[in-house]
């Protein structure tokens, strides 16, 4: 599938993240089903990329990009989107998406808007 046309998800762990420590209201259902939908989906966190894989591969989810916190703006160099998305759940989290001109969603803000915790993020945005 041609990259171009599909918006870009990052996903923080901690916090965000049923599989973080804190847990978060985002399930590992919701991320694959946001992936089926199309999107191009990864994490960007405090943890390193052998934690955020290792994580990934426990839920069985292939991401398209693991990075640290602050190397989110490599990801926008990797890939072309109409769309980069941050989804977290803390100020450092809206600071690193601003820094790299990705939008910021609040994760307490979009669980609220969810019906169900599987439905696929281009439902809600």
């Amino acid at each position: 599938m041609d990259n171009q046309g599909r918006t870009l998800v990052s996903f923080d762990i901690d916090g965000t993240l049923e599989m973080g420590d804190p847990p978060g209201p985002l399930s590992a259902g919701f991320v694959l089903r946001t992936q089926q939908s199309g999107c191009l989906i990864g994490s960007c966190s405090d943890r390193t990329i052998r934690e955020q894989s290792a994580m990934w591969d426990a839920a069985g989810i292939v991401p398209d990009f693991v990075v640290v916190k602050n190397q989110l703006d490599s990801v926008r160099e990797r890939f072309t989107s109409p769309r980069y998305v941050h989804i977290g759940d803390t100020h450092v989290d809206a600071h690193f998406a601003k820094q790299a001109s990705f939008e910021f969603i609040f994760v307490l803000d979009l669980a609220r808007r969810l019906d169900s915790p599987c439905e696929p993020f281009e439902d809600f945005i």
